[in-house]
């Protein structure tokens, strides 16, 4: 089928489901993430809830993104004001700011029928859309809570980030996004609900990405402050982002998860994460009056073993919310870009992970391990992240581990490239490479 069937179809499954709005009394079919929004939430939580029931339902992932921020717009051209909380305002007393705050499920239940109205308008006459993203890459993804008690890893990956947002500047954009939270989850998740969305409406976002990035930091730590603050949360998390446009290549990063681009088999590094015993770090953290010590590992004034994250309000400034940023051109000769948290990086070396990355590659391909051959291009790297986080087990690491691929060249071409054998011919696959 093509990209307008497969939507047809979709569509028809979902109108059957949902054939008409749902009623006040009637509960919401996925939860919302908060029970209360300010203004600036309601756009991340508004679309995390549009694309988790779609991808519940296994829509197109672009038809998904192009459902959802057409129902948000829809919704954000209503009047809000009947969804404000009883107690519609809470001051924020340290900051002097207001913060308006509205009934999450009720405002959600307005955005839902929104998204079923637009399914049903769409399925009776579908509009000529752009339902995939004009760069498609492949990527593996794996994610374990290993020995730890709770899982406080996120991630997000959006090659869909022009349908989502509503761009339509012809420039390729896709983003990738690792969150590795302590001391709860909360702070993991608001980053991976609003960062993207946060970013997306920067001015500078094409001219200056690096800016672009720096700012959406920022503004989710105040964000994140505010909820913190009304909700009695105590958690944080460090954070690596990577927006791909168009030919220039961009990662942002709070803290010590990282990201590492391999072109040609070799290690390009793109960033040094920030950790307390970095000699500047430590310097900076001193200078504010704060200090480094040896407790089993480095930490801030005897708390964090960070030195900049998301949230960890009780210990800012000293523990920084400003992130860093590099941005690189690619070239056309780059194989995969790397982001984890540091549950691998603790466990594994930069110099290790392109000979892991082809051993876990020939061992998915080689049909001796029991692979199948019949198997399309884009499934031969999607075991990869597994067999690496199954390698930082092994190497010792006992924290959670998140380990995210994102192929630049096919899987089956980086094996061409660097081996002296093609371990799953282009034949075998049926397709042409």
């Amino acid at each position: 089928l093509n990209e307008a069937e497969n939507a047809i179809c979709f569509l028809e499954r979902f109108v059957k489901e949902f054939p008409a709005a749902l009623e006040e009394s009637s509960s919401l079919p996925i939860s919302p993430l908060s029970h209360k929004v300010s203004l600036e939430e309601l756009h991340g939580e508004t679309l995390d809830l549009g694309l988790r029931l779609l991808a519940s339902r296994n829509a197109p992932a672009g038809l998904s993104a192009l459902l959802s921020h057409t129902a948000l717009t829809q919704l954000l051209q209503n009047d809000l004001s009947s969804f404000h909380c009883p107690q519609e305002a809470e001051a924020n007393q340290e900051e002097g700011e207001t913060v308006v705050l509205l009934q999450s499920e009720a405002v959600q239940r307005l955005f839902l029928n929104k998204l079923i109205d637009v399914a049903l308008e769409w399925y009776e006459n579908l509009p000529k859309l752009s339902l995939s993203p004009s760069r498609i890459l492949h990527c593996s993804v794996h994610a374990i809570k290993n020995t730890r008690r709770k899982m406080e890893d996120k991630h997000l990956v959006l090659a869909e980030f022009n349908q989502l947002f509503g761009m339509q500047d012809r420039v390729a954009r896709a983003y990738y996004a690792v969150f590795d939270g302590h001391g709860g989850v909360d702070a993991a998740i608001y980053a991976a609900t609003h960062l993207h969305v946060v970013l997306s409406k920067q001015e500078t976002l094409q001219s200056d990405t690096d800016t672009a990035f720096k700012t959406a930091f920022r503004r989710i730590d105040d964000m994140f402050r505010s909820k913190a603050k009304r909700e009695r949360l105590r958690s944080g998390s460090t954070g690596v982002a990577m927006l791909i446009q168009g030919q220039q290549l961009t990662v942002a990063w709070l803290g010590d998860s990282q990201a590492i681009l391999v072109r040609k088999q070799q290690v390009v590094t793109l960033m040094e994460p920030h950790k307390p015993e970095r000699e500047d770090e430590k310097q900076r953290i001193e200078d504010l009056g704060g200090c480094v010590t040896f407790m089993g590992c480095w930490r801030v004034n005897g708390t964090y073993a960070v030195s900049r994250a998301i949230g960890d309000f009780d210990q800012k400034p000293y523990v920084s919310g400003d992130a860093d940023c590099s941005t690189v051109q690619l070239l056309g000769d780059e194989d995969y870009v790397l982001l984890a948290c540091d549950g691998f990086f603790d466990a594994v070396k930069l110099s290790e992970v392109p000979e892991l990355v082809l051993d876990a590659l020939q061992q998915v391909c080689d049909p001796e391990g029991g692979a199948s051959l019949e198997q399309p291009e884009d499934a031969v790297g999607q075991r990869v992240a597994q067999q690496l986080v199954a390698h930082a087990k092994a190497a010792g690491s006992s924290d959670n581990i998140t380990v995210m691929l994102v192929f630049l060249c096919s899987p089956l071409q980086l094996l061409k490239k660097f081996h002296g054998q093609v371990y799953l011919t282009a034949d075998r696959l049926g397709i042409s490479v």
